[in-house]
């Protein structure tokens, strides 16, 4: 009896070893992140997809991580080694500097995380920056086209918006500063429900992306950033070093992604999500293949 036990568990140990050899170049693994709204979770499942084209390596997924705080904080203590960020995001929240020029705060972004050992790879090719929106009636009734026109009656509205938003020096911390922008009540609450609390009227103005999806899906009225607060989000990868030195195929691969999404593909994308129901990692895949990036 002994013996036959034995000689199973060495039957098994080889087993085991030669599924290890032949599926060794799948072994390797690493994981990319996403924040917790539609659009960054459609550029995780493209980094993730290119990644797995152009490479042999295994990528895992944890998106939907939660705000921007999170997601850095995940990338730093090397929960996850990717995800995908913006320019504007980098430069003023996490290192609280100034931003310029969309190519100058590409520049600052990138000596900045030389300190954190992280690079930024090539923008995506659209800038989804924050605005303001407000429903066409709260604009016709106020008469409001500028962030000006709206502070004037800031007092008496209330603002929806991200959690993270009320605390962000380029949020609105920095609109009360460059505005004078004060309203009556704050209400803090997740991306995706924005939209329907400003159509039932639980809030009068919100801050959204100019590449959100909903924004054509409830008609609504962009304010316009008259003093130039909001800076530059220019979208790309955000990467490890070491990862980069370990795999320096991921580089290239994610470089593939570089200049290949404007500001309209992004919210077609996202409404696509939104609006449409389809699951975002279908409409990431379905969108690199019709650009030839990657095989059906």
């Amino acid at each position: 009896m002994k013996k036959w036990l034995l000689a199973l568990l060495a039957v098994v140990s080889l087993i085991g070893l030669s599924a290890c050899n032949s599926n060794g170049k799948n072994q390797e693994k690493i994981t990319v992140g996403s924040k917790n709204f539609t659009e960054n979770i459609i550029l995780a499942h493209m980094m993730a997809d290119i990644i797995e084209a152009k490479t042999s390596l295994k990528v895992e997924r944890k998106v939907n991580l939660g705000g921007s705080n999170v997601a850095w904080k995940a990338l730093q203590n090397n929960d996850i080694q990717l995800y995908p960020d913006y320019t504007g995001t980098i430069v003023a929240n996490y290192y609280q500097e100034k931003t310029g020029t969309s190519q100058e705060t590409l520049d600052k972004t990138r000596e900045l995380l030389k300190k954190d050992n992280l690079t930024f790879t090539e923008p995506f090719g659209f800038n989804n920056t924050y605005t303001l929106a407000v429903t066409q009636e709260t604009a016709e009734k106020y008469n409001l086209k500028t962030f000006s026109d709206l502070a004037k009656v800031s007092k008496d509205l209330i603002l929806g918006c991200e959690f993270e938003f009320e605390d962000r020096p380029d949020g609105y911390l920095g609109l009360q500063k460059t505005y004078n922008m004060t309203f009556k009540d704050v209400v803090g609450m997740d991306h995706g429900i924005m939209y329907r609390s400003l159509a039932d009227k639980k809030v009068d103005v919100i801050d959204a992306y100019s590449t959100d999806g909903q924004i054509k899906v409830y008609d609504l009225h962009i304010l316009q950033d008259d003093k130039s607060f909001f800076p530059p989000y220019d979208a790309g990868s955000l990467v490890r070093n070491d990862v980069l030195e370990k795999y320096p195929e991921i580089e290239s691969a994610l470089n593939e992604l570089g200049g290949i999404i404007s500001e309209s593909d992004m919210q077609n994308l996202n409404a696509k999500v939104d609006s449409e129901g389809l699951k975002a990692q279908d409409v990431a895949h379905d969108f690199l293949v019709e650009k030839g990036l990657i095989e059906n």
